[in-house]
């Protein structure tokens, strides 16, 4: 089996957990913005969320890409799973204790912490984002533990149990927010969120002592494989620390643009994330074991060519969808997002956010191959000191896009942030491997834009013709103009594309084709 086709088949499989997990993440918002619109209530639920999320990120999220899976697979290969509980014995007690520190402060500090992610908060939003972060704070231990049981069975190759918990954590917020909400309010999906932790962790539980769960208190620090853990996620977590500083630093500003500031950029970078998450992560992860096979073997021209198929078939995702979800902005938002407090004018401004985020969309996609490149050559220094330079650069174009543009301006100021971050890293990736096949990649760009260009005049001028001949107050009205639009739009692009005879055509149409089959 060819490299690309090895790398669809897993990305395909990946791809449908996370377009279950992505649909219902969309319920889930919507039915939010649903009952509270952009107001003061959501604005303070979402910065409540921020803190802990992030602490999950940074200590969970960067420990299991680049160090735990790798490090634990490794003696489950070798027939060492002694050893690969011992390590993820010590793992589990150490990261327990951490984030149970961790969420103590945090509930101790939360207010000082809430005007770090949001400055300008007063009054009752203050108020109410302290109590909903004390509230949820508590179920970021649970959920520490559930990432690192979910990384445990990646290890022995199941995704069953990970990908219904993802589903049952969103249903547990989205049930208990809407029949919570007339009693306690906003507080009522904050509970959900906490439901949601216990549900999900519940579930992996079961499965992970079916598979032999050896568990025991101990913190062997000095063992071989605790320690490689730590040389790789330790750059990785301040990597992770950089990218989400943008993300805070931005989120704080819009909380002293207007009300509904951060839930405009909220839900637009929800709607940015669909292709970011689904088709970019699937390829990201899916060419990582391929690329850190050939970097170990010194199998540097395939190496090579991996990650030009990899950043190539992003590119032929991401652009079209980023001009798609521009030139459909207001249809879209309005579609999902405009119902109940969330009203015309939260449209605008968030179909705004949403035009301005998808500049960079290309880039920010991207940045997930080249910087696991860097990882299979044992390289994460490098990505770490280019994260940091980018909380500068960021912080630079905030300050001066937000007077002029407000909350389009920050998210521009992301948008060209990824774009630096993007480019660096290629520049750098050359001069320490040699050429990168950027000539393909370059012509790639630019046919692949060309088609997405053609494609977008189409889709606007159908959409334009359907909202004026429909009656847009009506929801099937709706999502016919923004269906219709979008399969016009797709039979432009593949049209286009397909004359441009392009190599990655080949990945992205093997992935689509294994979902259609299993959906099937």
């Amino acid at each position: 089996m060819s490299t690309g086709k090895k790398v669809a088949k897993a990305a395909g499989m990946l791809m449908i957990a996370m377009m279950v997990s992505r649909a219902l993440g969309y319920v889930r918002e919507a039915s939010l913005a649903s009952a509270f619109g952009a107001k003061w209530q959501t604005d303070a639920f979402l910065a409540a969320f921020t803190v802990p999320d992030f602490l999950y990120d940074l200590l969970v999220g960067g420990v299991l890409s680049s160090a735990f899976i790798p490090v634990f697979s490794s003696y489950l290969a070798t027939d060492r799973e002694e050893e690969a509980w011992e390590v993820a014995s010590t793992m589990i007690n150490l990261l327990f204790i951490v984030m149970v520190i961790c969420v103590t402060l945090g509930m101790i500090f939360a207010v000082p912490l809430t005007k770090l992610v949001a400055y300008k908060f007063t009054g009752e939003t203050l108020a109410l984002a302290v109590k909903l972060s004390r509230l949820m704070f508590p179920a970021f231990v649970i959920l520490a533990m559930y990432g690192l049981m979910q990384g445990i069975l990646n290890s022995y190759k199941h995704f069953a149990a990970p990908a219904i918990g993802a589903i049952a954590y969103n249903l547990c917020i989205i049930v208990f927010g809407l029949l919570l909400q007339k009693k306690y309010g906003i507080m009522g999906f904050a509970i959900g969120v906490v439901a949601g932790h216990i549900a999900s962790f519940c579930i992996q539980l079961p499965v992970v002592i079916k598979k032999g769960l050896r568990y025991r208190f101990t913190f062997n620090l000095r063992h071989p494989g605790v320690r490689k853990m730590f040389l790789l996620m330790v750059p990785t977590m301040l990597g992770l620390a950089a990218n989400r500083v943008n993300l805070v630093v931005n989120q704080s500003l819009a909380s002293g643009i207007s009300e509904g500031s951060i839930t405009a950029l909220r839900m637009a970078s929800r709607l940015m994330w669909l292709p970011l998450g689904v088709f970019a992560g699937s390829i990201s992860v899916a060419v990582f074991p391929t690329l850190t096979s050939q970097a170990a073997r010194q199998e540097m021209a395939e190496f090579k060519q991996t990650l030009s198929m990899g950043i190539r078939s992003i590119f032929l995702i991401t652009i079209p969808a980023s001009v798609g979800l521009a030139v459909l902005s207001v249809p879209i938002v309005r579609l999902l997002f405009e119902r109940g407090e969330f009203n015309p004018g939260a449209t605008q401004v968030t179909a705004y956010a949403l035009i301005f985020y998808c500049i960079g969309l290309f880039a920010q996609s991207a940045v997930w191959v080249v910087t696991r490149a860097y990882y299979a050559l044992l390289d994460t220094l490098r990505p770490l000191l280019i994260a940091v330079t980018t909380i500068f650069i960021n912080v630079a174009l905030n300050f001066v896009l937000r007077p002029v543009l407000a909350e389009r301006g920050l998210a521009l100021a992301y948008s060209l942030t990824g774009i630096y971050n993007l480019l660096v890293l290629l520049y750098i990736l050359r001069t320490k491997i040699g050429q990168i096949d950027l000539k393909k990649i370059i012509r790639s760009f630019v046919l692949v834009s060309v088609s997405s260009a053609v494609m977008g005049v189409v889709t606007y001028g159908v959409a334009g013709f359907l909202g004026t001949h429909l009656d847009l107050a009506l929801r099937i009205n709706q999502v016919i103009q923004v269906g219709l639009s979008i399969v016009v739009g797709l039979i432009v692009f593949a049209v286009a594309v397909l004359m441009c005879r392009l190599e990655e055509t080949e990945l992205v149409m093997g992935i689509i084709k294994r979902k259609l089959k299993r959906a099937g």
